[in-house]
């Protein structure tokens, strides 16, 4: 599909159809979106799904397992946690890895942030709104990606994506969960943001779904180019909330394909 085509009124009723069928309770019972729904508070929600969405990536199954080990520490209160600084005493440091190529420092960085972040404020949520509105003020009006924003308060963490090119897939699933209102899967916890600003997080299964549908070119690169231009043909589908169609593209991808993340 070239940039600006129509997407035919057939294509447009099956993502609907997916939409509806994966956007689901029962869609979170093995997504790292599970996480979601085991905290109360929004500083404990926040905190531990952002840490969950910095270790989504490659088999659900061995991301999920290192993500459940860290929450049996943080215990029923993540956000506590690591504002109190148990986490030095509990998740060791060292450059033995942690999960695939990011060792134990690694996480501990984004810990320090994170620990950062909750003595400055009561939330997460609160920190990036700050940051947000200070970008938008410096930026004199010009377009802020929020993905970038949160990208750069983690600037110092391997374990977070920081260069332009990248789709920055898990940051961007983070916002979607963090945004998108009305949903029985995310959160919509940021209200301060619009849904329709979101990007997609495009990882293997997105971008195989959406080739396969037409809505991008073949042979399209995982980059934030074509997150970007895939989010602009969801539009056309629901222009308040692109991001829906992730569970359209993602869900159908997991179905018929293994069980990881890229």
């Amino acid at each position: 599909m070239a940039d600006n085509s129509k997407i035919s009124e057939e294509t447009i009723r099956l993502l609907r159809q997916l939409a509806d069928k994966y956007e689901a309770c029962s869609f979170s019972e093995s997504d790292p979106s599970c996480i979601l729904c085991k905290y109360k508070s929004p500083a404990d929600i926040e905190t531990a799904a952002f840490i969950m969405s910095v270790l989504s990536f490659g088999r659900r199954d061995l991301f999920m397992k290192k993500a459940d080990y860290i929450f049996s520490l943080a215990g029923p209160h993540p956000a506590q946690w690591i504002r109190s600084s148990i986490w030095k005493q509990q998740f060791p440091g060292g450059c033995e890895k942690f999960y695939r190529f990011y060792s134990y420092d690694d996480i501990r960085d984004v810990f320090a942030v994170l620990q950062k972040i909750l003595s400055d404020e009561k939330t997460l949520g609160m920190y990036i709104k700050h940051c947000y509105t200070e970008t938008c003020t410096e930026c004199e009006g010009k377009k802020v990606e929020l993905a970038a924003v949160v990208s750069k308060v983690f600037l110092k963490c391997r374990a977070v994506s920081h260069t332009a090119q990248s789709a920055n897939k898990r940051v961007n699933m983070f916002l979607r969960w963090m945004v998108r209102r009305n949903s029985p899967v995310d959160t919509g916890l940021w209200t301060w943001y619009t849904p329709s600003d979101l990007v997609i997080p495009l990882d293997t299964h997105v971008l195989h779904e959406a080739v396969k549908l037409g809505l991008i070119p073949p042979k399209s690169p995982g980059t934030a180019k074509t997150a970007h231009m895939l989010t602009d043909v969801l539009r056309q589908v629901w222009p308040e909330d692109p991001c829906r169609g992730d569970f359209a593209l993602f869900g159908s991808g997991i179905d018929i394909s293994v069980s990881s993340y890229p």
